[in-house]
């Protein structure tokens, strides 16, 4: 299929390959010597993406670099050919294999790639007015975790929907994948500038439940002077240490598999007296009394040694989470000695 671009669209690197390409063979050997290696790898695989070029777009091209284009035909040589017979000439067979494997590499684009680094919110918006079947489609490719974060921001009939089709995808053909890619690639183009969600009361949520309890407790108390609302909705959203204590006996024996014993003797030493009920129902009557033992013996412990093991028994509560394994109810949520 003939490539067409205007002028104005073709970026400098495409603009310098199309230069090359029109030069001939001999001249533009002599004008790679000069290049260094990295130029010619860019170079390269602008001239092996060229098919058909326009000869309007070309002349307005060589203008730049003050030539007159005689040729009054489009240029019909392949880059790739172009390139293979460029390239030994102008630095060496060795070389010229190593450069264009490299380019080839190059041209192996990863599907949905920049969807991928989309933020999810802005991703999901971008996708629902696609079919669902497109959208099934991309969230495939997406990634385990950046698929599910997708998928909970698209409106609950779409989900159903997308869902349905993804059980039932088998092997898409490549040259279906890159149609698709390359169409929404020109409907965000065509959108411009999308911008990405970098805050919100859900991202202060998420920052403030990585801090340390006291740095999180003083940010809620300024944020809470400033405007008690705002505060009460980031709080909301949170999930700290002592809210395990409303998660469901199931979701704590999940739980209790994963964490490391030396945290939670550790990370019980603040907890209240129905929270360490909780962890004590759900072991074993021996692991129980073992735990209880432990605690009973620990001595003094730094506050600060206190919420690493807390935050890390926390860090595991969230994978849980993120797996679909434990569910989450939040609530509100010079070193000290406890």
């Amino acid at each position: 299929m003939a490539e067409k671009k205007k002028d104005k669209q073709l970026s400098g690197v495409q603009k310098a390959a199309l230069v090359l390409l029109s030069l001939g063979e001999q001249v533009a050997s002599q004008v790679l010597k000069h290049l260094k290696t990295e130029e010619i790898k860019k170079l390269g695989l602008e001239m092996s993406n060229l098919r058909h070029i326009d000869r309007k777009v070309t002349e307005e091209v060589l203008k730049e670099f003050n030539a007159q284009f005689q040729d009054e035909e489009a240029l019909l040589v392949t880059g790739d050919e172009y390139l293979k017979r460029l390239l030994p000439s102008a630095i060496g067979s060795d070389k010229a294999s190593e450069v264009f494997k490299s380019i080839e590499k190059e041209k192996e684009k990863v599907p949905f790639k920049n969807l991928r680094d989309m933020d999810a919110r802005v991703l999901a918006n971008f996708l629902k007015t696609e079919h669902p079947q497109t959208v099934a489609l991309v969230i495939v490719h997406l990634g385990e975790e950046k698929a599910s974060q997708v998928l909970s921001y698209l409106p609950e009939p779409l989900q159903f929907e997308v869902i349905t089709r993804i059980t039932s995808l088998d092997t898409i053909p490549s040259d279906v994948i890159k149609e698709v890619d390359e169409a929404l690639e020109q409907e965000l183009l065509s959108m411009g500038e999308l911008h990405q969600v970098l805050g919100g009361v859900q991202r202060a949520a998420e920052i403030l439940n990585r801090c340390d309890r006291r740095t999180a407790d003083r940010v809620l108390q300024a944020l809470e002077e400033a405007d008690a609302e705002l505060a009460e909705k980031v709080r909301k959203l949170m999930f700290v240490f002592e809210d395990l204590v409303a998660v469901p006996d199931q979701g704590i024996r999940e739980l209790l598999k994963e964490v490391d014993n030396k945290d939670l003797v550790i990370a019980l030493k603040t907890a209240s007296e129905d929270l360490k009920q909780k962890i004590f129902k759900n072991l074993s009557k021996r692991a129980a009394q073992m735990l209880e033992e432990d605690l009973a013996v620990l001595g003094p412990v730094r506050l600060s040694e206190v919420e690493e093991a807390q935050q890390r028994i926390l860090e595991v509560t969230r994978r849980l989470e993120r797996e679909g394994r434990i569910v989450l109810v939040s609530g509100e949520g010079g070193d000290a000695f406890v």
